[in-house]
């Protein structure tokens, strides 16, 4: 049993495997034993920092307006920690998850398999792990659109994929929203949330 050998990403000790080489029944044995958000990603466990009470603010007004749309159109809204696998090797745990049945059968009890719109506010501690890192793998896992809160910007991107994009997916800035505008879906119709709510949010 070693710990996580990436300095300053945890404080859990004794995990079952070394760095790059969990499986991803380890991780999910693991991430069903902890309160902590835990992200999985070919082989090595990556503990996310404690959210802070701006970031679940944020998280919650927007994650309030996602449910109170799927409530009229029929949809699922969750919000984290749940488990997302978007690879057979990796799993992400973002802030808002939706689905716009909820009878989809991507919806599962232990992690959904798929989403048509996810959101992550973006953390200080590494910011480009959402604008950057996820960014390119939610694509590549074929989630529609993909908004990204961002209060170090002080904006709310709304990124969807590229149409006719036959071997890749590939996100396009659908808009770029700031305060005193409203950041509009590009998938789902009439969604829309005012920025300067969702930054400012207490």
């Amino acid at each position: 049993m070693k710990a996580l050998t990436r300095p300053g990403k945890s404080d859990l000790a004794a995990l079952p495997a070394p760095d790059g080489e969990w499986t991803a029944e380890d991780y999910l044995r693991l991430s069903g034993r902890t309160n902590r958000l835990v992200e999985f990603t070919c082989g090595c466990i990556e503990v996310l920092p404690m959210p802070t009470d701006q970031h679940q603010a944020m998280v919650e007004t927007l994650f309030l307006l996602l449910r109170a749309y799927a409530a009229r159109t029929r949809g699922k809204a969750r919000f984290a920690p749940l488990r997302l696998r978007i690879g057979p090797a990796r799993y992400r745990e973002p802030d808002i998850l939706f689905l716009r049945s909820a009878q989809d059968p991507r919806r599962q009890d232990r992690f959904w398999t798929g989403a048509d719109l996810v959101v992550e506010v973006v953390s200080p501690d590494d910011p480009e792990r959402d604008r950057t890192a996820k960014r390119a793998e939610y694509a590549a896992a074929g989630i529609p659109e993909y908004w990204i809160v961002d209060p170090l910007a002080a904006s709310i991107t709304v990124l969807r994929l590229e149409d006719n994009v036959i071997k890749d997916n590939v996100y396009v800035e659908d808009g770029r929203f700031r305060r005193g505008q409203t950041a509009r879906s590009a998938l789902l119709a009439g969604f829309c949330a005012d920025v300067s709510d969702i930054l400012d949010a207490e």
